[in-house]
Formats: structure tokens, C-alpha cells, sequence
């Protein structure tokens, strides 16, 4: 992603945190980490659809899955952005 597209702010994470929480992944793109962003999205969206049973795996074991994956996106995405600040 370029520079000139994501705005470095006073090294506060929770742009990026937030982000993260509404949509898994956008919190590491926001912080300038695109295989990153990649990654937690696609583990959170396959992980998502087995738990709402649309990829049949372990629905519990994706729902946990996902909530782990989540969580690590919101927490990456602030520590990350407070960091790069």
C-alpha cells in the first residue's frame, strides 16, 4: 500500500483497532501490513463460514477459530498502529 494513502497520526491505535473489529484484517491494512491483513481476513472469513455451516468443518472449533482470529486482529491492529505512530 502507499505511503501517501494511509495518514500516520500521533501513534494511536485505535483507528486501527476499530477497523479491525468491524472487519478483520482492514486494522493491519490500515497500519500498512498487507500480507498480514490478507491472512487474518481469509483465516477469519473460512473459519466464519464453517462455523455458520457453509464450509463444513468442526462448528464449535471454527467458532472459536474465529473469535480467536478476531481478537488478534483487534489487538495486533492497535498495538501495531501504536507502534507505527
Amino acid at each position: 500500500m502507499s505511503k501517501a494513502l494511509v495518514k500516520r497520526g500521533s501513534g494511536n491505535g485505535v483507528v486501527p483497532a476499530i477497523a479491525s473489529a468491524l472487519i478483520p484484517g482492514v486494522g493491519q491494512l490500515v497500519n500498512g501490513e498487507t500480507d498480514k491483513a490478507i491472512g487474518v481476513f481469509v483465516v477469519y472469513a473460512v473459519a466464519g463460514a464453517s462455523f455458520l455451516g457453509a464450509i463444513p468443518l468442526l462448528g464449535s472449533v471454527a467458532g472459536l477459530v474465529a473469535g480467536a482470529t478476531w481478537l488478534y486482529g483487534v489487538a495486533d491492529g492497535y498495538i501495531q498502529g501504536k507502534k507505527k505512530g
